[in-house]
Order: structure tokens, then C-alpha cells, then sequence
């Protein structure tokens, strides 16, 4: 994990599959309040208390319960390829729009996988339409602990240097909070710490899009070393396992 900036002003894209930013065993009533944004600062440096390695794969299906059938039927060949299901996630715009993160034992033999024949020809079977976008992240912060917000934004960004970019975005977890972002996943692509994923639990999306669309953020952004415009998903996390 080395190099970036400030997409830590609020993101800072895949973490998901997860990506994951999701919380893990079923979904629990919140025993949590979101921090005072006036008084409570949160502390950047947070171990993973969730998988660290994660496969997250994202499109868009013709039929959510065709899908959703098939894919539970096709568990075996995920397990023998060493993914575990984490959890199942739907776009807030489009609820076809499906996002899956799956822990991973083995990156490479995870990458096999995602790039097989037989994967492919599964997803077609199953009514996926366009082209899959698959990441294969490392997280150095995954946070599960319960929470009152049901809804997540996933932000995949490419930067300049991670350390940079890391310091940056540490710095600037209280605007975060005052615009309703938990931190949940921090993560970059293996081997490529360039390419960073974040995940961030949504208390009030209006103030979420306020924050993500401000002027402040862009120059924010721009001066942590990000690269070009974020891709960025609003989700809800629809079953974890």
C-alpha cells in the first residue's frame, strides 16, 4: 500500500466487489450513532475487521431473480476456485444494476477465474448484459462494525502516489462526516496502488451529492494526485452472507 491523496477527502474504486463497505452476517438494527460532527473526530488509522483480499464484480442483469437463482446454483464452482460469498448488492438508480464481493484466498487463481470461458458463458446464461467490470482489491481498512445507514457509495479512482493521496484523505475525515460519509473500505487493486476503492456508508444522501458534486472537493482532489473523474455507484447492500 503506498501511494495517493486526497480522493481521502471523501473516497477514495473496488472495497465491491464490496466491497464491501458493507457489513458482514445479516443485517443487525444500528447500535451506533453517527459521530457529532462538531465534536467527535474519528481516527484515520483503522485495522481491517474485515476480509482484506476481495474480488468485486459489477453489471447490469435483464432479470434480477433469474440471476440471483443462478447465481446461488453455481456456488460450488466459485468455492473451488477459492471465493466465498460476502455480500450481494443493488444499484439505488437501478436495482438491476448488481455488485457482488467475494473473499478471496488466492488473487491469482481469482483472476483465472474471473477471466474463464466458463464464467463468461455462465453470466450470459444468466441474463449479465455489457461488459462486467471486475476489480481485485487489497483493503488496508474494512470496516463491519453495525451502523444506522443502509445505503453505500463505492468511488474507483486512479492516482498519482498512495502515501500522498492516504495522507491527504486521512486529514479530511471530518468534512466526511459532516456531509453524512462513514468510512467502511479502503482499498487499492492488488499489486497496484495506484488504483484505489473506497467505500463509504451514506447517513443522508442529499448531503452526500452536495458534498461529492462541490467545488471543494474537485480542488481537493486535484491536489491529492487523483487522476481523471471517478467512477462512482450508490448501492444497497441486499444480502450478506
Amino acid at each position: 500500500m503506498k501511494h495517493l491523496k486526497f480522493f481521502a477527502t471523501f473516497f477514495v474504486a473496488t472495497g465491491s466487489l464490496f466491497m464491501v463497505s458493507c457489513n458482514s452476517g445479516k443485517d443487525k438494527k444500528a447500535d451506533e450513532k453517527m459521530p457529532d460532527s462538531t465534536t467527535n473526530k474519528m481516527e484515520p488509522s483503522m485495522a481491517p475487521s474485515g476480509p482484506t483480499s476481495i474480488m468485486i464484480v459489477r453489471h447490469k442483469v435483464v432479470n434480477y431473480a433469474k440471476w440471483k437463482a443462478g447465481y446461488d446454483a453455481h456456488d460450488s464452482a466459485r468455492l473451488a476456485n477459492g471465493l466465498h460469498n460476502y455480500v450481494i448488492c443493488r444499484g439505488t438508480e437501478d436495482s438491476n444494476m448488481v455488485m457482488v464481493a467475494l473473499k478471496m484466498d488466492d488473487a491469482e487463481k481469482a483472476k483465472a477465474f474471473g477471466s474463464s470461458k466458463e464464467l463468461q458463458a455462465k453470466m450470459k446464461e444468466l441474463g449479465v448484459t455489457g461488459k462486467p467490470v471486475v476489480d481485485y482489491v487489497e483493503s488496508v481498512m474494512n470496516d463491519t462494525t453495525s451502523i444506522q445507514a443502509t445505503i453505500r457509495v463505492m468511488i474507483r479512482s486512479k492516482v498519482k502516489d498512495w502515501d500522498v493521496w492516504k495522507k491527504s484523505f486521512d486529514s479530511h475525515i471530518q468534512k466526511r462526516i459532516e456531509a453524512g460519509l462513514t468510512d467502511r473500505v479502503i482499498s487499492h487493486t492488488v499489486g497496484d496502488t495506484h488504483q484505489v476503492t473506497l467505500v463509504f456508508a451514506v447517513a443522508d444522501m442529499a448531503k452526500a451529492t452536495a458534498f461529492m458534486n462541490s467545488q471543494d472537493l474537485k480542488d481537493r482532489m486535484k491536489e491529492a494526485g487523483v487522476e481523471g473523474p471517478p467512477d462512482v455507484f450508490y448501492y444497497k447492500v441486499t444480502q450478506r452472507y
